[in-house]
């Protein structure tokens, strides 16, 4: 019960070097690929399973913006991988990393900006200043609009780290209290292992949910500036 509980958080080392560029990796490496001409049941699936995200990400978009189709479908296939993984015992999950989250969310963000400046400058400055705003507040807008578009990319990272972080800390809390109590109360026991089984599949649920907001949420951003 004194483990640290943020032990689980620590980049690994492997003979003092970071492994965490292998963690990142990993997760590629599990996607099936096909050289037949008639796919099985799981390339199938897979396959079914990318094009409707695409189809739901992607529907919104002009022709433009479907251009970076390929990109958000392996960023959401990555993140998702990264945090079903980061599920199993004794394993070390990148997305709880807010340098990594950054590190995915600022390129995306900026790309997204400067190709709206660069297609739709007109569009992309009246932003920063509403139709019809009074001109005494005209200064104070530009400078709120200015400071919630550069905080985006930081709201989209932060929001991943906290929700992976704080299922797993509940996850670790919960299964150190079944294992204290399995030697003192076993009703209660049952109970608690049973919550962590439920919890479990929420955790499951939430690897995908926020795969799929982060992603979104970029797309959105893609939107706005195409």
């Amino acid at each position: 019960m004194n483990e640290n509980l943020f032990a689980s958080f620590i980049a690994p080392t492997i003979l003092g070097l970071p492994a965490a560029v292998l963690i990142i990796l990993f997760p590629p490496l599990l996607i099936p690929t096909s050289k037949y001409l008639i796919n099985n049941r799981l390339i199938t699936t897979q396959q079914w399973l990318i094009k409707l995200t695409s189809k739901q990400m992607m529907t919104m978009h002009n022709t433009k913006g479907r251009t970076w189709s390929l990109m958000l479908v392996s960023l959401i296939i990555f993140i998702a991988t990264t945090n079903l993984l980061g599920l199993l015992p004794h394993s070390f999950t990148p997305t709880t990393q807010l340098p990594m989250n950054l590190a995915m969310a600022i390129p995306l963000w900026a790309g997204a900006v400067i190709m709206g400046f660069r297609s739709k400058i007109k569009n992309a400055l009246a932003h920063f200043l509403p139709q019809g705003t009074p001109t005494p507040l005209i200064p104070m807008l530009v400078i709120i609009e200015t400071i919630s578009l550069l905080i985006q990319p930081m709201a989209l990272a932060v929001r991943l780290t906290a929700n992976i972080t704080a299922g797993h800390l509940l996850m670790h809390l919960i299964g150190s209290a079944t294992l204290a109590m399995s030697t003192i109360n076993l009703p209660s026991t049952l109970i608690i292992f049973t919550i962590l089984i439920l919890l479990t599949i929420l955790e499951i649920a939430v690897a995908l949910i926020q795969a799929y907001v982060f992603t979104l949420l970029v797309s959105l951003y893609l939107h706005d500036n195409t």
